[in-house]
């Protein structure tokens, strides 16, 4: 007998294989782009994640989180500050920031594209731009909020 354990994570959702190549990328502007992965439209109950690609030169703004997130570089070279403090990184250098923790991520290359894969520990995370203020729904960015 196989008894799944009760709570979130265990529910039962329709597996699905997700291809990047093949879903629609949300423009963040500036030069970067974001592909949604798994989602709470997609079935997700404990966490998000997918790719944003940035083209050279390209950077999304300083902002904040509402839940822990965690970024792999899959390509290119980034530099990413965390709180105040930049740090140079290249391909599968993992970066984990707790919640409320300002952090922002730019293109290290002028012409060469970077991708990224982000994880953020909750369905309901949120950003919060430093420079205004402005909270939104991650999944909200993506027009991906379901439910």
């Amino acid at each position: 007998m196989n008894a799944q354990p009760d709570g979130p994570c265990c529910a039962d959702f329709p597996p699905v294989v997700l291809r990047p190549a093949e879903l629609d990328a949300f423009s963040r502007g500036g030069g970067a782009s974001t592909i949604p992965l798994v989602t709470r439209a997609r079935g997700a109950q404990v966490f998000l994640n997918g790719q944003t690609l940035f083209d050279g030169g390209a950077g999304i703004p300083l902002h904040t989180h509402n839940c822990p997130e965690s970024v792999v570089i899959l390509d290119g070279d980034a530099i990413v500050e965390i709180d105040g403090t930049e740090h140079r990184l290249t391909r599968f250098d993992t970066t984990y920031v707790a919640a409320g923790v300002p952090h922002r991520f730019r293109n290290a290359s002028d012409t060469a594209p970077m991708r990224i894969l982000w994880t953020y520990a909750s369905i309901d995370a949120t950003r919060t731009l430093v420079g205004t203020g402005v909270t939104t729904r991650v999944d909200a960015e993506h027009g991906t909020t379901a439910g």
